[in-house]
């Protein structure tokens, strides 16, 4: 057993996860899951953080833009870093340079942003794929748009996009109410679909751990190609798309020989026609705790 994968993996579906129940899970010691965890945590490897819903933030336009650069991607990569609109942004290789996704609130809102990425210098040309459905994704919540949240949630929420796994005396503390009264509000905000609290690892050829991105034309039933990948271990994230692709999914292994066979796996669904894939050199941000927008747009508690 590949110990840190599998620790990780359990607290990318449960980033509040015990220890005790961490170390029942991968049948090892609670002082050996404690130490290892600490470890990830404080080398960088990983990090434990609370998303919000984009609905709620009013963001409900989230596109995936592919960028071709003149010279260096750096100085384009840190423009794009400073976005408040983008959460991810990424070197690549393959027919493109950088890829970044963007969070906005309306087509309108996005044409804008599309229109500043081009003009930024270097930048040669883009491509853009929308998200029509999330499929499979760790800080994509369930938000329905029926829970309404007071001051004291979102303090609690902007502690957690710090660190998610925060003690609830140390939360209440901050907030002035019991480590009981936080654990329910907590509890509340995560089974509403208002948070999500999940783990970032640190991916690209410099750490443990590889991702491709992979683009799928689809001539079948698109939602049983989906239905397949999303059960697989190795896709972090897969989405509907509108542009040159259907679907986009992120494949995460921990090598390159694990990554073709995973790409051949689903070159060889029923209904793929053609797959474009692009290798992750070096994800540049990816941070899904942003809170542009956030007392703007969300519900005012009754």
């Amino acid at each position: 057993m590949d110990f840190d994968a599998e620790l990780i993996r359990a607290l990318q579906e449960d980033g509040r996860a015990s220890i005790q129940s961490l170390a029942a899970r991968l049948e090892q010691p609670r002082s050996a899951v404690s130490t290892r965890l600490r470890r990830l945590l404080d080398d960088g490897t990983v990090r434990v953080v609370a998303a919000v819903d984009p609905a709620l933030l009013g963001q409900h336009v989230l596109a995936h833009v592919s960028i071709r650069t003149r010279d260096a991607v750096e100085s384009v990569a840190g423009h794009l870093r400073g976005l408040d609109s983008t959460v991810l942004v990424s070197a690549i290789g393959g027919a493109h340079d950088l890829v970044t996704e963007v969070r906005v609130s309306s087509m309108t809102e996005l044409h804008d942003e599309l229109a500043l990425i081009r003009r930024l210098p270097g930048v040669v040309a883009i491509s853009t794929l929308i998200y029509a459905s999330v499929a499979k994704g760790f800080f994509v919540s369930d938000y329905t748009g029926d829970l309404a949240i007071d001051d004291t949630d979102v303090a609690l929420i902007e502690l957690l996009q710090r660190d998610g796994r925060a003690s609830f005396r140390a939360l209440g503390e901050t907030v002035r109410l019991s480590p009981s009264a936080v654990a329910a509000r907590v509890l509340r905000l995560v089974d509403g679909g208002v948070i999500k609290i999940s783990a970032v690892e640190a991916r690209g050829l410099a750490h443990r751990q590889l991702s491709m991105g992979v683009g799928l034309s689809i001539t079948g039933d698109d939602g049983a190609v989906i239905e397949s990948l999303r059960s697989w271990r190795g896709v972090d994230f897969a989405a509907f798309t509108l542009g040159r692709f259907d679907a986009v999914v992120t494949l995460v292994e921990p090598s390159a020989g694990a990554l073709y066979e995973r790409l051949e796996q689903i070159r060889a669904l029923p209904g793929v026609d053609h797959v474009e894939a692009w290798l992750h050199l070096a994800v540049l941000k990816e941070d899904y705790t942003s809170g542009a927008g956030f007392s703007g747009s969300r519900k005012a508690s009754s």
